[in-house]
């Protein structure tokens, strides 16, 4: 069968072509190099040669962005400050973050304390720079409070930077002789590696780590992958605990290492390695195969965890983590498996308004406790659950043919997702918050409130700033719509429903070398430059429509508008 990472359907794209070149950056430092002296000033050097201040906003002024960044700050408690504390974070930001303007406030605010607050998990530790889960030290981490569980989120994010420093040290560390342990939890680490190279277009380090990625793909293999052809994991090791459906074949585990597989075979091919991208193109169909067939519950259109042992049955209970496939695209585009995503918007499947919950609420074992384990995957929303199904769900939005969710869908549930993430001060203040798991009715944070309440509140706010999950990339590929691809075409395709919006951009955007801007104005009178959807590379027009809809050109060579 033809295996397809990805599938490219482009119904009505208007398509403006400039000189076409490859793309390539300067070359990427080694894997172990130092890290950079000083990650403060906005126009350094960064290690691909490339100075952080060429990404310079063409529409946006950053004045919002530090004033946010002020109001941030004085709002905070800055209990565990690291490498870039809160007094550097402007200067760390202003040149470093793609710039985003909407009239949604509260999209707009959460977008900049995303950036405030994973700023504060880059760690410059004697290995270079990591990302942190947590700010405080917690015992269950790895060396430098290390934990790979949401170490493809922070790479998800993390690739947006303009400044590939941090990110090249990150990525290399799991896998250096004094790095991390990239199988303590289950991570979908060369597959977060493939897509962060396809945004830079710098092939350079996921080269450089194929031998690693392998190395690490056959270590999975050996001790997680049965002789049904499935991985077999525990939720608590997913980072999933205390789940309805438990342990065993997970959609999760056997999505990330199908999806490994994939990257593993893309990265092999940028090297000339064909049997070795054939012997892992083959690895990621047979991973698909053994999904679709044991997984897969035709009578619930569902992907369900399937219990280790003989003459098991699917769990009986939908749970949101069966929409991790899309995030890899790896379901087949049919009607059979899109009715997967009415369960969504169903108040009785996922939906809520501080969702989705992350497991059926028809479910009778479906719960929102306040009792025994803070850390509870059998009915709470997790910012973590949360990213991955919006980031399948913008896939299926681009990528499928299907008519069971839509725009104003994808739309509604992330900006749940922005409102979930603030907190009710004993004050009476409400600040922008991110933590562990919420309550899918009220927004309360559960685990603070458990930890709180009970009196067992050690490390004090430890989830305070969580870094376990996306926002940022979900605004930037599915919200605004870039597409990375690894070719030379810019595809942008908004998720934004028509009237929506009367005005978005985004600026300042790092991608293949040059920086993006994607503005919509309907009026033309608000930002100032013409009426419609247009895209710019390096401060030049390259794309234009009149409506908001998919535009596609070919990105011009570096310091062709020079």
């Amino acid at each position: 069968m033809d295996f397809k990472v990805t599938q490219h359907i482009r119904p009505c794209i208007l398509r403006i072509s400039a000189p076409i070149v490859f793309v390539l950056m300067g070359a990427i430092a080694p894997a172990h190099t130092a890290p950079i002296s000083s990650p403060y000033n906005a126009h350094m050097k960064t290690s691909s040669g490339a100075a952080a201040s060429t990404h310079k906003p063409l529409i946006l002024s950053s004045e919002a962005l530090r004033k946010d960044v002020e109001a941030f700050n004085a709002q905070d408690e800055e209990l565990y400050p690291d490498s870039i504390d809160n007094a550097h974070a402007w200067a760390f930001l202003n040149g470093n973050v793609p710039l985003f303007d909407c009239p949604d406030t509260s999209m707009r605010q959460i977008y900049n304390f995303r950036w405030w607050t994973y700023r504060k998990h880059l760690r410059k530790s004697p290995s270079g720079w990591i990302v942190t889960e947590f700010l405080p030290n917690v015992p269950w981490a790895g060396k430098y409070n290390s934990i790979d569980c949401a170490a493809a989120h922070h790479i998800m994010e993390g690739r947006w930077l303009a400044d590939p420093q941090y990110m090249n040290d990150y990525s290399a560390f799991w896998f250096a002789p004094d790095g991390g342990e990239p199988r303590r939890y289950s991570f979908w680490a060369a597959s977060s590696i493939y897509q962060r190279a396809i945004v830079s277009g710098d092939r350079t380090q996921a080269i450089h780590l194929l031998d690693d990625l392998r190395a690490n793909s056959m270590e999975w293999e050996k001790s997680h992958r049965d002789a049904n052809g499935l991985y077999q994991q525990s939720d608590d090791r997913d980072g999933m605990e205390v789940s309805i459906g438990g342990s065993g074949y997970r959609a999760t585990i056997n999505s990330y290492m199908c999806g490994d597989a994939m990257a593993i075979s893309k990265i092999a091919e940028w090297t000339g390695k064909n049997d070795l991208a054939i012997e892992y193109r083959r690895k990621a169909e047979a991973i698909k195969r053994a999904m679709l067939s044991k997984l897969w519950d035709p009578k619930a259109q569902f992907f369900k965890v399937l219990p280790a042992g003989d003459n098991t049955s699917l769990a009986d209970v939908r749970e949101q983590h069966g929409y991790t496939p899309w995030y890899f695209e790896l379901p087949p585009d049919t009607a059979e498996y899109s009715k997967a995503w009415s369960q969504v918007m169903a108040p009785q499947g996922f939906y809520a308004p501080y969702g989705p919950t992350t497991a059926e609420r028809r479910s009778p074992s479906f719960a929102l406790s306040y009792q025994g384990h803070e850390c509870q995957w059998n009915g709470p929303s997790w910012p973590f659950a949360t990213s991955i199904t919006l980031t399948g769900m913008a896939n299926l939005l681009n990528d499928y043919h299907q008519d069971i969710v839509s725009k104003a869908d994808y739309f509604k549930l992330l900006s749940n997702y922005a409102r979930s993430q603030y907190l009710k001060h004993d004050d009476g203040r409400v600040t922008p918050w991110i933590d562990e798991d919420l309550n899918p009715d009220t927004g309360d944070w559960i685990a603070r409130t458990v930890q709180k309440d009970g009196g067992h509140w050690s490390p004090r706010e430890r989830g305070k700033d969580y870094n376990h999950s996306t926002f940022c990339d979900l605004i930037i590929t599915g919200l605004i719509g870039l597409r990375p691809r690894m070719d030379n075409e810019l595809e942008v395709n908004p998720l934004v429903p028509a009237g929506a919006w009367e005005y978005f951009c985004l600026d300042a955007v790092p991608y293949h070398g040059q920086a993006i801007t994607i503005l919509w104005d309907k009026s033309g009178r608000h930002y100032e430059h013409g009426k419609g959807l247009s895209l710019f590379a390096d401060g030049k027009q390259i794309a234009h429509r009149k409506d908001l809809g998919k535009l596609e050109a070919t990105l011009p060579a570096i310091g062709a508008h020079s």
